[in-house]
């Protein structure tokens, strides 16, 4: 029995931020159940492909040096473009066409490195949009960002989204957020909430909005104390683990001190309740037909728009997807909800 019925899904995911790799340098990634290279050449152009050359295997990101706009294999010297087109055997006279490699589309947009994936080499499907507050350094902070790695398949995270009712009973929130609307159309869904924020000093009304594109990109704006924006990426590394990077920007209240602080109060917000989810994620099981409560929120129409990203198919063959070991929990501080809100709920 597998832990989950998804395969890998299909879409953009960010495989890291523009930091990550300097031109001339190349670094090993592990995604979508396979090895990858993820190198820039000397233009400054980020590139995603398969990892191992095509002539005898070697690992690309383990030797492999940049020679102006290409790789070059530790091994015997074989050079690839950014097509993965074969542009030379140093010690023979030709080329060999069948010796390519698997190359991702990439891009990098709103300070994220993109690839896109389709397990049958497909074309993107859609595009993946600006997001302004990270384009508008005059008004919005310098990024902060968290990186976690969570043993549960893209979907369950994905999930948690949509349960709206999992803030009050795990993050002990003021109330269960009160969803206002939840649309798809293609590739995008969009989900609109209230929700309360305790502060130190008293509850504020706020809002959620949160818009997705494909299984892979996220955004959500928060209003209510400070306008917050988060990019949440979800990147499969197998069926059954992710990536998860997070990216926050915070608009400038004019003081250097306070737009930290409010900043870093955010930030570590979000993070706890993340590091109180990964226990829930890990070890819970799959259920193909849960027993949902009235006023839980749209799981049906969440998985119905997630279906569509599985072009390798869904398994059906079983009820429950049990998980195949025991995950602990990790330590976290007290939420804000901990500190300002409610009492917790016995």
């Amino acid at each position: 029995m597998t832990r989950s019925p998804f395969p890998v899904p299909f879409g953009w995911f960010q495989v890291g931020w523009p930091g990550d790799v300097a031109p001339g340098e190349a670094k090993p990634l592990r995604f979508f159940g396979g090895h990858q290279v993820l190198w820039r050449d000397e233009d400054g152009v980020a590139h995603v492909q398969d990892a191992f050359c095509p002539h005898l295997g070697a690992h690309l990101a383990h030797g492999g040096k940049v020679v102006k706009c290409e790789i070059a294999c530790p091994f015997h010297g074989w050079r690839f473009d950014g097509e993965g087109t074969n542009t030379l055997i140093p010690y023979s006279g030709r080329t060999n066409a069948k010796g390519r490699l698997r190359t991702f589309p990439t891009i990098e947009r709103n300070g994220l490195i993109m690839a896109w994936y389709h397990p049958f080499g497909d074309a993107p499907k859609w595009e993946v949009p600006e997001v302004a507050e990270f384009n508008d350094p005059e008004h919005f902070t310098a990024v902060q960002t968290r990186h976690y790695t969570i043993e549960a398949p893209w979907q369950d995270l994905a999930e948690n989204g949509v349960d709206s009712a999992h803030f009050r009973f795990v993050h002990n929130t003021e109330q269960v957020p009160e969803l206002r609307g939840y649309d798809v159309d293609g590739p995008r869904t969009s989900m609109r909430s209230l929700q309360k924020f305790p502060t130190p000093r008293g509850v504020v009304d706020g809002t959620i909005d949160a818009d997705s594109w494909g299984p892979g990109f996220s955004v959500i704006h928060f209003g209510g104390i400070v306008d917050t924006v988060l990019m949440g990426c979800n990147t499969p590394v197998s069926a059954n683990s992710c990536e998860m990077r997070f990216t926050f920007t915070v608009r400038k209240l004019g003081d250097d001190a306070l737009d930290s602080t409010v900043g870093d109060a955010f930030v570590n917000e979000v993070h706890n309740q993340v590091i109180q989810d990964t226990p829930i994620w890990e070890n819970k099981a799959y259920l193909a037909r849960p027993a949902l409560a009235d006023t839980d929120g749209p799981f049906t129409k969440f998985r119905k728009w997630a279906s569509q990203f599985y072009a390798e198919g869904i398994d059906t063959s079983a009820e429950i997807y049990e998980p195949d070991g025991s995950y602990p929990a990790g330590e976290v501080g007290p939420t804000a909800s901990q500190k300002y809100g409610s009492a917790p709920i016995a």
